[in-house]
């Protein structure tokens, strides 16, 4: 039975485990729930998943939610390359786990709300920027890079458990893309390291990074229309 992925590839987890799939060719059939028009809410999907979040997949009768759990199951079920999650390398493993513990309430949280703040909910409901929000998640923001430097990226690691690609740098750069799609994607061109990383990271998706990220584009084209009319940060 073909693996149903319930997803909407604007969320920075659905581009993830999509790119995770495509990259190691495990065959998957997309169920499209749009976040924009509520479908999260809608009652047939709360009987898949009563916690009405994406993304979700379904595995001949077994329904699992949530990013991280889902990209392990994964890893494990369909004995990828080591590279992504380790089974052999307890500390890999262990770095690796420890970014995705990290980034739920640093690089996912800041990134996103910043994302949210100057762009999602002004347009959703029609209000105006709320620049102190903004600016204390670009603050937010700016710590997270740096922490990413200093302690994940240390000793001039390639990758954040070493040597490979793993699930962490996946994850990592999935969120990083909110803020490219809000043009503030500064914060990792100006710094060297992690900016290098990203390159990096880009290149051993392709071409599945820039297929997941059309929707991304798109949004920052918009964003770009609309701020033309807002005063600048």
């Amino acid at each position: 039975m073909v693996l149903g992925f319930y997803c909407d590839l604007l969320s920075q987890p659905c581009r993830a485990v999509y790119i995770f799939l495509k990259m190691n060719k495990i065959p998957f059939e997309v169920k499209s729930v749009s976040l924009l028009r509520g479908d999260n809410h809608n009652k047939d999907f709360r009987k898949v998943s009563p916690i009405g979040r994406l993304p979700v997949i379904e595995d001949g009768g077994f329904i699992l939610t949530e990013c991280v759990a889902i990209l392990k199951y994964l890893a494990v079920k369909y004995n990828v390359p080591d590279h992504w999650y380790p089974r052999t390398d307890l500390k890999a493993q262990a770095r690796i786990d420890e970014y995705m513990n990290y980034q739920h309430l640093n690089t996912r949280t800041n990134m996103a709300m910043l994302f949210q703040n100057l762009w999602l909910l002004p347009m959703m409901l029609n209000r105006p920027i709320d620049r102190k929000k903004v600016d204390r998640y670009s603050n937010n923001v700016g710590v997270v890079i740096h922490q990413i430097d200093e302690y994940f990226l240390k000793d001039n690691r390639p990758f954040i458990a070493g040597d490979n690609i793993s699930l962490a740098d996946l994850l990592g750069l999935c969120e990083m893309m909110q803020l490219y799609a809000c043009c503030q994607e500064k914060f990792i061109e100006s710094n060297p390291k992690v900016n290098a990383w990203a390159e990096r990271v880009k290149l051993k998706l392709a071409p599945y990074f820039d297929e997941a990220n059309v929707e991304v584009n798109i949004t920052r084209d918009k964003f770009m229309k609309s701020a033309a009319t807002q005063p600048k940060l």
